[in-house]
């Protein structure tokens, strides 16, 4: 994870065991090219997948639990890959709870 201001990266690499970098529930293997992607943090993940998938979105894999969160992949119509991501930590957040409740 890298931070700078406003600006927050966090980079996934392909894992054969664990989190976001798992293979694919068809066994498809994360490699460079075609996976990078960024992510969104999401409040209520099951409740986004839900409402995403009534209409009618396409998605890589299922929920998955990671180190700081659960996250899944969604495409966009163009087929690129898009983390819908919930931090299960406080590290793992955007911004901290102090400055969500200072807005």
């Amino acid at each position: 994870m890298l931070t700078r201001g406003d600006l927050r990266l966090v980079l996934s690499a392909p894992n054969p065991s664990a989190g976001g970098g798992q293979p694919m529930p068809d066994g498809r293997q994360q490699e460079p090219g075609g996976w990078n992607r960024f992510a969104i943090e999401v409040d209520d993940l099951e409740r986004m997948v839900e409402q995403l998938r009534r209409a009618g979105a396409r998605f890589r894999n299922d929920v998955v639990v990671g180190v700081g969160g659960k996250q899944i992949l969604v495409e966009d119509p163009s087929g690129n890959p898009i983390e819908l991501f919930q931090p299960t930590r406080p590290e793992a957040r955007l911004e901290s709870a102090a400055t969500r409740e200072a807005r």
